[in-house]
């Protein structure tokens, strides 16, 4: 019988654990976000008066829309972020804008085209439907991000409720 000697995997098992962890890929910031929106269809400069609900999805570079693929048949619509960009607005807050467009074109020449500005959990742009290089239809949409703005953090009310029992200040511990 020949002995293996398992100690050379102790040091080479945790060193591919390294390399698979460190060069992961990073996903983009629309990755796994689902939006709730609100279709109006443009005709000749104007909205129409009732809404279409669609919920936008993202995953791994693509964004899927239920009702681009019920009534056109596209499923996932690769998107490209121009803009990803941080700025601080009045309220000093830091906000996230990103700027993206997404196309696909069909067999029978039909082209998606999607533009959107997405500014932290609001979304909001444009679909335009061509078939042989002419306007078919045109969408503006607004929506959220489904689960809606993030709660803020409320503070602790604990030395308020100390300071008005005893009349004194809060002891420093």
């Amino acid at each position: 019988m020949t002995k293996v000697n398992y100690s050379k995997y102790f040091f080479v098992f945790p060193l591919f654990l390294f390399f698979v962890f460190a060069f992961k890929s990073e996903k983009d910031s629309l990755h796994k976000r689902i939006f709730n929106i609100m279709l109006d269809e443009v005709k000749e400069g104007v909205p129409g008066k009732k809404g279409i609900a669609d919920k936008m999805s993202f995953k791994d570079g693509k964004l899927f829309s239920d009702y681009l693929f019920d009534k056109y048949n596209f499923k996932w619509l690769r998107y490209r972020i121009n803009k990803d960009s941080i700025y601080t607005d009045s309220t000093e807050t830091e906000v996230r804008l990103l700027q993206v467009e997404a196309s696909a074109t069909s067999e029978d020449n039909q082209t998606v085209s999607v533009t959107f500005d997405c500014l932290e959990w609001d979304i909001d742009g444009v679909i335009k439907i061509t078939k042989n290089d002419k306007l078919k239809k045109y969408y503006d949409f607004v929506g959220r991000e489904k689960g809606g703005k993030p709660k803020k953090v409320k503070k602790d009310k604990k030395k308020i409720v100390e300071v008005i029992e005893n009349g004194d200040p809060p002891k420093k511990e």
